[in-house]
């Protein structure tokens, strides 16, 4: 897990090594461990690296193979690299290092792009051919790893965080409408390839791009999941998928032991979490580190789940950590949660995962977290209204009804007179229903939440918040070979008594059932979804600051009368607008914007 960033000049022009480095540094919390720059005349690289696998310095970035004529830059882990590196030696490649950086360079040599589909792991990174003058571009199947690009023609710059490109001229920062649009639809998720700002775009999930040494582009999606129709999928008992999705999973979470730091667990105390320490338990991993958080209630919501994660600890012996916070200490952490965003996040436990992040990378480098099984199990309270209907149309006002945070009629209401917009997050939601690949209404909707919603909400929100004090988060519900297989489940068998039923019966082998069968639970942090006290104040600050006023987005008058009634600015999902557009204000404000 590191920080990557680089320049691609189109010009004939040396590559600015300065802004490289001023990025590259702008990324330290994301790689404690070291730091390099390699500049190739109109190419420029550079890297922070957090050491998890190989920790000498023969597995330093950049990564520079002199006999091939490549190099490159990478964030993540491929947790088979040990396999292809045997596969790749009997071929005839010699390694230096033990890592897993090398062996993309191998990889990539011996198979070219087609050996993305040999790599099992989250990864983003930038691959350059010294001779041909091509650099790749590349992003992990389900987007977990990040990518943000600008480009014009004279140049393109990447990295692994928004601001981190703000550290160089030229980029357009003026609000993207399109993207404002998605923002205030879809709880902030703003689909790939925008970001809030127009001049900053970032690389979809499952997508590569070629770059030509003169500018000339070409991407490519090298993955997709489809839900199959198929006959011999309907007829597969329920046991059987139980016992394949446990099968499934127990190997997804095995292959994110590999590293050389000891392997600990985000416990909420929810199924999803519990299942993870189990099977980590049960696959060996010793003095087992496990970690939960809480806060204060609020209006008689509790502000933790300590009986559940206390359960969990005890029953499988794990050395456990609770982490308390008082309200003080969150609403003076926010700043710094808000400066860690690459992009604006809403999120309630935005927050939550950052203090506990703090606290974990003070004893582990390493964990894995239950982020995806909702979407990928279908764990969600909308999904199962979406079972019996067959009509498109009606397919996507159904899903709208129960997903989206204010209709496109609302949402012009609440900006300022003048900023008419087309309803763009409609638009996205029917085209994606409409895409190829899956055939049922609920199967579309899966489909979206775990290829878009997932990606730039809960997934990105873990990534930035961990990476904030270095540490590798890891989500084995999101091995593309669980995931895939998970789309081949008939969706009745997900989402049968209260969501998630395949996966609660498989987990009964593992976890106690008290914790099956609890009700559902969020990440509890009321505080920012009921705004009282200091918390409003907050917010009342932000939206009445002279730069919010300045920028002129929103209605006055709509915002004073949240700010009267802040209980009334709930969104059908139960967040806070009020939230949402202070979230917003103060994103931008910390960036400068």
């Amino acid at each position: 897990m590191c920080g990557i960033a680089g320049e691609l000049r189109f010009d004939n022009q040396f590559a600015d090594v300065a802004t490289v480095v001023r990025m590259t540094e702008s990324q330290a919390r994301r790689g404690p461990d070291g730091e390099g720059i390699f500049s190739l005349g109109t190419r420029c690289f550079g890297h922070r690296r957090l050491a998890i696998m190989d920790l000498s310095q023969r597995a330093h970035q950049p990564f520079i193979d002199n006999l091939l004529g490549m190099g490159i830059v990478f964030n993540g882990a491929i947790y088979n690299h040990h396999e292809l590196r045997a596969e790749l030696s009997g071929m005839g490649y010699q390694f230096a290092s033990t890592g897993d950086t090398e062996v993309i360079v191998k990889a990539w040599h011996a198979w070219g792009p087609a050996s993305l589909d040999r790599l099992y792991g989250m990864f983003a990174f930038a691959l350059w051919e010294r001779d041909s003058g091509v650099t790749y571009l590349v992003r992990d199947r389900l987007g977990i790893k990040p990518l943000y690009y600008t480009q014009d023609a004279a140049r393109l710059r990447f990295a692994s965080a928004l601001p981190a490109l703000l550290q160089g001229d030229g980029v357009d920062t003026s609000l993207d409408p399109q993207a404002l649009h998605h923002y205030l639809s879809w709880h902030a998720v703003v689909p790939a390839p925008l970001t809030i700002i127009r001049g900053i775009r970032k690389l979809a999930p499952a997508t590569y791009m070629k770059v030509q040494a003169d500018g000339r582009c070409e991407t490519v999606t090298w993955w997709r999941l489809d839900f199959p129709d198929a006959a011999a999928d309907e007829e597969r008992s329920f046991d059987d998928w139980r016992d394949l999705t446990l099968e499934s999973l127990r190997r997804s979470v095995k292959r994110r032991m590999v590293a050389d730091v000891p392997v600990g667990v985000l416990l909420s105390g929810g199924l999803d979490s519990s299942l993870i320490t189990g099977l980590l338990a049960e696959a060996g991993a010793k003095d087992l580190r496990t970690y939960s958080i809480g806060f204060e209630a609020v209006d008689q919501e509790a502000g933790d789940e300590y009986q559940y994660s206390d359960l969990i600890a005890r029953h499988f012996g794990t050395v456990h950590e609770k982490l308390h916070i008082p309200a003080n200490q969150l609403l003076g952490a926010l700043p710094d949660a808000i400066a860690a965003m690459a992009e604006p996040m809403v999120s309630h436990d935005c927050v939550a995962f950052y203090l506990l992040s703090q606290a974990v990378s003070r004893h582990s480098r390493v964990v894995q977290s239950g982020q995806g099984a909702d979407e990928v199990f279908g764990g969600y309270h909308w999904y199962p209204p979406l079972a019996d209907i067959d009509d498109d149309a009606a397919g996507v006002d159904a899903y709208r009804r129960v997903f989206f945070d204010r209709s496109h009629a609302d949402l012009l209401g609440l900006l300022q007179p003048g900023m008419e917009m087309p309803d763009w997050s409609g638009d996205f939601l029917r085209d994606h229903f409409a895409m190829p690949g899956a055939s049922r209404a609920i199967d579309r909707a899966l489909r979206l939440d775990t290829t878009v919603m997932l990606v730039d909400d809960p997934v990105k929100r873990v990534d930035n918040m961990t990476m904030a004090f270095g540490l590798e988060a890891r989500v084995p519900f999101l091995d593309h070979e669980l995931v895939e297989l998970a789309a081949r489940i008939p969706a009745r068998h997900k989402i049968a008594q209260g969501g998630k039923y395949v996966l609660k019966e498989a987990a009964r082998s593992v976890v106690p059932a008290a914790v099956i069968d609890r009700p559902k639970g969020y990440f509890p942090v009321p505080a920012l979804k009921y705004l009282r006290g200091d918390f409003l104040d907050y917010v009342r600050g932000m939206l009445e600051s002279p730069r919010a006023e300045a920028r002129g987005l929103f209605r006055r008058d709509a915002v004073q009368r949240m700010l009267a009634n802040p209980d009334s600015a709930i969104t059908p999902l139960r967040g806070s607008t009020l939230w949402q557009l202070a979230l917003l204000e103060a994103w931008l404000q910390t960036n400068g914007l």
